[in-house]
């Protein structure tokens, strides 16, 4: 499992809502993290399913992606 940047996007990351079954309904999830992939996405609150990816954390602005 990849350690996140920071405590905040840890937070963020790991959320699991109380209320909503699907992260695209629940307005207090803000990031999407692919474990798989090891991505991470800004969720789109517009009542589809959509994310756009992010490259830097918006809390701390560590790099998410591994450069080699």
């Amino acid at each position: 499992m990849k350690q996140h940047c920071c405590e905040d996007m840890k937070y963020h990351a790991d959320f699991t809502c109380d209320i909503h079954d699907e992260p695209f309904d629940c307005p207090d999830q803000l990031i999407l993290f692919d474990e798989t992939d090891q991505d991470y996405g800004l969720l789109i609150h517009d009542g589809g399913t959509s994310s756009v990816g992010i490259s830097f954390c918006p809390w701390c602005g560590n790099a998410l992606v591994e450069r080699g």
